[in-house]
């Protein structure tokens, strides 16, 4: 779809470079919300937004296609709140990292056959309407994850992700999408932090730090509020993956234990082809 009245609820880095971009695409009229009157007023003077009234609500009314761009558990309240609001034929989104939550409440409230769950890989670190691009989302894939019986939203909705904001949709069952993100984003953030928290706690004083502490503890500089949220949304696909870790850095230890240089290499070795072929 191309909405004539584009909703967004919430003017962070990712639901501003939405603004952002939609502006640039053509979109007619842009209204957004969130809950800092400075962020919203900001929005606005700097051209992202058509309209940034003082209420929610205000937002779903007009909007063809209202995007959630909150955190996560967020989302699921504003999702309720803003139901009774909604247009008549009005889609809606998210742009959380956990779907299957936000896909079940939709589903609970009626509103599946007009909801799609939605997730950009196109993070940053950055937090605010400060940290937004007009460029965020061209060639990123986005994941857009169908409620039951709502394969026409989802269809729509990947449409403006394509044509709308450049990205490259790819439609995903959520459970799957959280499966998969356990593995390929949380987990990750939390080896981040692990090893974040072991430096502080264990580098010498003194310490300097080359390139290779700084790019494996990147992750390690995201929001904590945030991301204890996430965690706790996805912690039982996430426990698994962790135990599967677990039985990895095992392999390390038996090997280092026993001088196995073979145990060693090899595991180093499947690590570094799978790094080579990432690129």
């Amino acid at each position: 779809m191309r909405p004539t009245h584009l909703g967004i609820i919430g003017l962070g880095a990712i639901g501003g470079s939405v603004a952002r971009q939609g502006k640039l695409a053509g979109i007619p009229t842009i209204v957004g919300w969130s809950p800092g009157p400075a962020e919203r007023a900001i929005a606005a003077q700097q051209g992202a937004l058509d309209d940034a009234p003082t209420r929610a609500s205000d937002v779903a009314r007009i909007a063809d296609l209202l995007i959630l761009a909150a955190p996560p558990p967020a989302n699921l309240s504003q999702l309720e709140a803003i139901v009774p609001y909604l247009k008549p034929g009005a889609l809606v989104t998210d742009v959380g990292s956990v779907k299957r939550g936000i896909v079940s409440r939709a589903e609970g409230l009626g509103i599946g056959a007009r909801f799609a769950g939605s997730h950009p890989l196109a993070g940053t670190h950055r937090r605010g309407f400060e940290a937004s691009r007009a460029d965020l989302f061209r060639g990123a894939v986005v994941y857009v994850t169908p409620c039951r019986d709502g394969a026409d939203a989802a269809r729509e909705i990947a449409h403006f992700w394509r044509e709308v904001l450049d990205a490259q949709p790819v439609v995903l069952d959520a459970a799957l999408h959280d499966a998969q993100l356990a593995a390929t984003s949380h987990v990750p953030q939390v080896v981040a932090s692990l090893l974040g928290a072991f430096l502080a706690k264990h580098a010498p004083p003194g310490s300097s730090f080359g390139p290779g502490a700084a790019d494996t503890t990147r992750l390690a500089a995201s929001d904590p509020a945030l991301w204890t949220e996430i965690l706790l949304m996805n912690r039982d696909e996430i426990l698994p993956a962790l135990r599967a870790l677990e039985e990895s850095l095992g392999t390390v230890e038996r090997a280092l234990e026993v001088g196995d240089a073979a145990a060693l290499t090899e595991w180093l070795k499947r690590a570094a082809q799978w790094r080579q072929r990432l690129g």
